[in-house]
């Protein structure tokens, strides 16, 4: 949308100057024609996993929250370490992975962020839980090369908050926040509305959160990240639990572009932001189908140990078949399994070539190309 100037000249109408700004309308019958088909998903699947186990449970949501975590990261083009990510997850929600291993501090604070978000869902939001996310984004105060504020709002003290792509001199821009000056109260009105408006599904509550969120861009950086921690927060709120069985950061991640173009369009509509909701809502109900991947190599990992586990297999095998299934990089080669177990070569062959006679694993490949993979078993959790 666009105004002309008393000058004549053409200005963006972003959608936080519309008149009755934050008050968002939606035709609610598309809306719910997206919605309920949802939250049926929803419900199939907490009933599906509410089924299982307790150690089923426990590994789904150790993967799907490290999953999680990283694809929201990668979205702002933040490549984790999925170990550190998952070993930092599982020792936070008392989850016996073994071997513990060093965790970068920027990591720690990233999944403190996201399980403060989920698994404190029923928490009333506060100004101060949110620059706490914030600051744990940002334990160095640091984004890559750049200094940033942390522990506030920023002050646009170098200019507006812009959201640009392109060269240097040759930059577009997509977005630009509201004035520093406005943030105080917009923020306060935002957390007044999260924390009230039951009358609102929680599900759409999540989608325009998020778009309010990211519309108002309070901080430097981290405000995708944080928006994204908004939304699994009030989703859990929807399910009331804080157990995750699905990564909506993931499907964003899959569809940025279109995230983008959505975002991009509806912050410079009107505050009729149906065409978002229901995106929103459809990319949630993709993300709940597209987890059957994750969740299935979950399920074949519980079905190899019933059959498997009475046989007598050494600690080095247990730990590299759960390798396997959960989060193994590449193909599994006699070097690579020394490497890992720190034991010499002959033990690593012996080690194989007793699963080989097993039926465990089986080879693939001669000569120099040879490795071993599961029999029966193609998928890799959390990818």
């Amino acid at each position: 949308m666009y105004i002309i100037s008393a000058e004549g000249a053409v200005k963006m109408m972003y959608i936080y100057k519309n008149q009755n700004w934050p008050n968002f309308t939606w035709n609610n019958e598309k809306v719910l024609e997206v919605l309920l088909p949802t939250k049926l998903a929803q419900g199939l699947l907490l009933g599906k996993m509410n089924a299982l186990g307790f150690e089923l449970k426990e590994e789904a949501v150790l993967n799907i929250l490290t999953q999680d975590i990283i694809k929201s990261s990668e979205i702002e083009g933040e490549i984790l370490d999925k170990e550190q990510v998952r070993s930092s997850v599982a020792r936070r929600l008392g989850f016996d992975v073994g071997g513990g291993i060093h965790v970068d501090r920027n990591i720690e604070g990233v999944v403190e962020t996201m399980l403060d978000a989920t698994q404190h869902y029923n928490l009333v939001l506060t100004k101060d839980i949110l620059i706490g996310w914030h600051a744990s984004l940002f334990p160095t105060s640091y984004s890559g090369m750049h200094k940033i504020e942390v522990g506030q709002f920023r002050d646009d003290k170098n200019g507006p908050m812009q959201v640009v792509s392109g060269a240097i001199s040759k930059e577009k821009v997509h977005y630009q926040a509201p004035e520093a000056s406005s943030l105080e109260l917009e923020i306060l009105e935002f957390i007044d509305w999260v924390n009230g408006s039951a009358h609102i599904d929680t599900v759409i509550k999540a989608g325009i959160a998020h778009l309010w969120f990211v519309t108002l861009h309070p901080f430097d950086d981290g405000n995708g990240r944080i928006a994204r921690a908004l939304t699994d927060m009030l989703l859990a709120r929807a399910e009331n639990t804080p157990q995750r069985f699905y990564s909506m950061s993931a499907q964003i991640r899959k569809e940025r572009n279109e995230y983008y173009n959505i975002l991009e369009k509806t912050q410079k509509g009107s505050l009729d932001i149906t065409a978002w909701l229901v995106w929103f809502i459809e990319c949630l109900l993709r993300a709940i189908e597209n987890t059957q991947g994750t969740l299935s190599c979950i399920f074949n990992k519980a079905l190899f140990w019933q059959k498997y586990g009475s046989i007598n297999l050494n600690d080095r095998q247990k730990k590299v078949i759960n390798m396997l299934f959960d989060n193994f990089e590449g193909k599994l080669t006699s070097s690579k399994w020394a490497k890992i177990c720190k034991c010499s070569q002959d033990s690593a062959n012996r080690d194989i070539l007793e699963l080989v006679d097993k039926n465990i694993l089986i080879k693939v490949g001669a000569g120099r190309s040879t490795n071993y993979v599961l029999i029966g078993n193609n998928e890799s959790c959390g990818d």
